[in-house]
């Protein structure tokens, strides 16, 4: 029998007050790859614990194809071979999906001022727009994204409020480039912030060779120091001379 005609046996927290999150999402999947799935709930926790007693596992939860266990959603997703990320794993995609998104904002944003998405203006708003949403992510745990900038940037190591200001800095500058005025502030102030952090990205990774996360999208990311975090800073710093030279 091929698999996509299988059955698969799906144990389940189904309560008054709580439904298992990974539980709609084992049974989503499971019915993606063709499956026939007989859903058990278990709606009690006297029913969930003896279900984990009786089958001496921690978590629900549990699924069963051909009558063997399979596991939770991870341990199903690796039965399909798909992909499960690592606790504390690096990645790039709260970055990239920054960019991308402040992008489409941008040229969105052309198209509604001036009918083309195609602007000169849609490049300066791409940039600020991204300051300001990297400002908001850093925003929303300020001591957490201190305490990780603390690692790397070289004023902030010097001057320990700096590393408290540094994300109300940035959203200054980004805003104030979004509307195109009091350029006499943002200007300087980008010029600033940016000049250091790039320097500070520069030698912690491409000098001093030190592997450390970035705090670009806010304290809690798991997002490398490198490439991205220095690009981050060089627009800042192109910004602010764009702006200076027009």
């Amino acid at each position: 029998m091929s698999r996509n005609r299988k059955t698969a046996v799906l144990h389940r927290m189904v309560m008054p007050t709580h439904t298992c999150p990974y539980g709609l999402k084992a049974l989503d999947l499971l019915h993606w790859r063709g499956f026939a799935v007989e859903d058990r709930w278990l709606t009690t926790r006297e029913a969930t614990d003896a279900f984990k007693a009786e089958h001496g596992v921690q978590t629900t939860p549990q699924v069963f194809i051909d009558g063997a266990r399979v596991g939770g959603y991870d341990d199903l997703r690796r039965y399909f071979g798909l992909r499960v990320a690592k606790p504390g794993e690096t990645s790039y995609r709260p970055v990239l999906a920054v960019f991308a998104m402040t992008a489409l904002m941008a040229l969105a944003t052309s198209m509604a001022a001036f009918g083309t998405p195609f602007t000169v203006r849609a490049g300066e708003w791409f940039i600020a727009l991204s300051m300001c949403v990297l400002a908001i992510l850093k925003l929303q745990d300020v001591d957490r994204f201190a305490t990780m900038f603390l690692n790397y940037d070289l004023l902030a190591r010097h001057w320990v409020p700096y590393a408290t200001l540094y994300p109300f800095a940035e959203a200054l500058a980004g805003v104030l480039m979004v509307a195109g005025v009091l350029q006499w502030i943002a200007i300087p102030v980008a010029l600033f912030i940016g000049s250091i952090g790039a320097v500070s990205v520069i030698k912690a990774v491409y000098i001093d060779r030190r592997e450390l996360k970035c705090a670009c999208v806010g304290g809690s990311s798991n997002v490398p120091l490198g490439a991205l975090s220095l690009t981050e800073n060089v627009m800042m710093v192109a910004m602010a001379l764009w702006s200076l030279w027009m």
